[in-house]
């Protein structure tokens, strides 16, 4: 009997120390395929993300329709507004330099500014032009060219106004252009500015939130300067920009000429502003609309 129970537990220690022994192996096994299961997931995510950002032919497209489609809202003189028929302003003569680099003809439709980037996202425009600052939620759904004009927001008041100060704002009705950065600076939803208006008034075009500023329906109006200083020019004895900007130096805004995402119409694009730069052309075109 002594024979027997020190051979069954000589088998058990046998059977313990196998468990241990596969204990560890399976640990190591774990941790194997733990290890090959993140380094396949780090090449998926790389995969997706050259998936993305995999570059678009688009201009090769647009020489083969012989057209390249801008957008843009024609209600901020004087980026871009109407001459009769005619969208005119300094988008749109930067514009005709693109579409005479790529040797096509230039299309220009008027929708609303919120509509832009949507419109370059589904792929029913080449490229919108139309005073946009860059920003990092624009920036998300659309690639920018390189800046061609910077700006900040300033206050429009009525000339015997008691606000004299961006301060002065905190309670106040205000207007802004719909989807505009004076509209997300005004609104302030995330808290980033020392801003606290009573309401915000918006409107599709900058001169329908001047015209219920004169006729006393909002307090003051936030919109780009050089916008501004046009708005302003017609009503002078009437209306006037504050000295102190609604925006600091450090936020200087940047304009650029937003693309579908993956567009290599971007380069193009950046070939003409370059060019245009170097040539101080730009700044003639910049002048001829300030005056």
């Amino acid at each position: 009997m002594k024979k027997w129970i020190a051979m069954i537990l000589a088998g058990a220690m046998a059977l313990s120390l196998a468990a241990c022994g596969g204990s560890g192996s399976a640990a190591d096994t774990k941790e194997e395929a733990a290890e090959e299961t993140a380094e396949a997931a780090e090449e998926t995510a790389e995969e997706e993300t050259a998936e993305t950002e995999e570059t678009v032919d688009a201009v090769a497209q647009i020489q083969a329709n012989g057209k390249i489609i801008m957008v843009t809202n024609a209600e901020f003189e004087p980026f871009e507004y109407k001459d009769g028929d005619t969208i005119v302003g300094i988008d749109p003569t930067i514009a005709a330099k693109i579409a005479e680099k790529l040797g096509v003809e230039l299309e220009i439709q008027d929708i609303a500014f919120d509509s832009c980037i949507p419109a370059l996202s589904s792929n029913k425009a080449d490229f919108c032009a139309a005073g946009m600052s860059v920003t990092e939620d624009r920036k998300k759904n659309v690639d920018f060219t390189e800046p061609y004009f910077t700006t900040q927001q300033v206050i429009i008041v009525p000339v015997d106004s008691e606000i004299a100060a961006r301060a002065d704002l905190n309670g106040k009705v205000v207007g802004v252009q719909l989807g505009t950065t004076g509209d997300l600076y005004v609104t302030n939803e995330d808290g980033a500015h020392d801003i606290a208006v009573a309401d915000v008034s918006r409107y599709p075009k900058g001169v329908d939130a001047v015209s219920d500023l004169l006729a006393g329906r909002v307090d003051a109006v936030v919109i780009d300067q050089f916008p501004a200083e046009k708005l302003v020019a017609q009503n002078p004895d009437k209306i006037k920009i504050l000295d102190e900007t609604l925006t600091t130096e450090k936020e200087v805004e940047e304009y650029a000429i937003a693309v579908p995402k993956g567009s290599n119409l971007v380069d193009v694009i950046n070939e003409v502003i370059t060019e245009l730069k170097d040539s101080g052309e730009l700044d003639e075109i910049l002048a001829s609309y300030n005056q």
